[in-house]
């Protein structure tokens, strides 16, 4: 099975607007504190909002890569995704929030929802990652990279141009030939 244009595009896409997103966060801040409303803010969070959109969409599109033999795996697959796309959302809604202030003050996402929106995007995300690992659709790294590229911004938001590099290496063989992921390319061998 091939990636789609939409899994291949996202890959790249989604990462280079989470790098813009945090190295505008990191400008707007060089003077300690970050200008709510103001053009870096509104545009950084543009691209993180359209990085979410791209990584909803490349959990969609790679779950139709996977080959399914079984009614769990198949079952493991639609959780992850909804999962990712139920947190997807909660990111949607804090970052929408963010660059309408009335927004945030008429909709508040739940607390609970807060911390528990992103968690259930990353497990979501990186579940999706490993069973395309085991569908020999991606390298074992992949899923690798990704976690770091979470953990990186769980430690401080400041490292989100860092954690968008290791996204971008984690996804990056979704574009590629070599990762078995075009009917010409070669599959990755068993490890």
């Amino acid at each position: 099975m091939t990636s789609s244009p939409l899994v291949r595009t996202s890959a790249l896409a989604a990462p280079v607007l989470l790098f813009g997103y945090g190295a505008l966060r990191l400008i707007d801040g060089l003077d300690g504190r970050h200008d709510k409303g103001a053009w870096m803010w509104n545009t950084g969070h543009v691209m993180f909002f359209a990085a979410m959109l791209l990584l909803g969409g490349l959990a969609v599109g790679g779950r139709r890569m996977l080959p399914f033999r079984d009614f769990r795996n198949r079952l493991a697959a639609n959780l992850a995704v909804i999962g990712t796309l139920a947190g997807m959302v909660s990111f949607l809604w804090v970052i929408a929030g963010d660059l309408a202030p009335s927004f945030a003050d008429a909709a508040p996402l739940a607390g609970p929802l807060q911390v528990l929106g992103p968690a259930v995007f990353q497990l979501g995300l990186l579940t999706l990652l490993v069973q395309l690992v085991r569908a020999h659709r991606l390298p074992a790294w992949s899923p690798v990279a990704v976690l770091f590229a979470f953990l990186m911004i769980a430690v401080t938001l400041d490292l989100i141009p860092v954690a968008a590099a290791l996204l971008l290496a984690g996804l990056l063989p979704l574009r590629g030939r070599g990762a078995g992921l075009s009917g010409s390319g070669p599959r990755l061998a068993r490890g």
